[in-house]
């Protein structure tokens, strides 16, 4: 099953799962796989943004395009800001350039934008306020 037909509510998941590697494989010294799969929590949100509003999200352009009308509709620039701070890590990946105390630090950015998120649109729409965003 491809990303495009998994339901809505799988994206939850891998959130949760993406943010918990992250912290694991930052502990663990890997820098690449921690930036990944910090950036992966971000644009597995930014899917669910875009499925609930109809908005392609088929290429990595449509992910800044996305990013950039969600912060416009919240009016609320510090959401572009902070997904460029996730784009920086999955730039990372591949160029591993960033330490890890760096890593550490715009992962707690990406948590901060997670939560910024969930707060103007849950993933999985819960009764009773289920569904908070911890890696832990």
């Amino acid at each position: 099953m491809t990303l495009k037909e998994q339901p809505i509510e799988s994206h939850e998941i891998h959130i949760r799962r993406l943010l918990a590697h992250a912290e694991e494989w930052l502990e663990k010294g890997d820098r690449l796989q921690a930036s990944e799969k910090a950036w992966g929590a971000v644009a597995h949100y930014f899917k669910v943004i875009a499925d609930r509003r109809g908005w392609e999200y088929e290429t990595h352009a449509d992910a800044f395009e996305v990013a950039r009308s969600f912060a416009v509709e919240q009016d609320n620039p510090t959401i572009r800001t902070l997904f460029d701070v996730a784009h920086g890590l999955r730039i990372n990946y591949y160029k591993d350039a960033k330490t890890l105390d760096y890593i550490r630090r715009q992962l707690d950015d990406v948590k901060a934008l997670l939560d910024i998120l969930q707060r103007a649109e849950p993933p999985v729409a819960s009764e009773g306020g289920e569904g908070a965003l911890k890696s832990n």
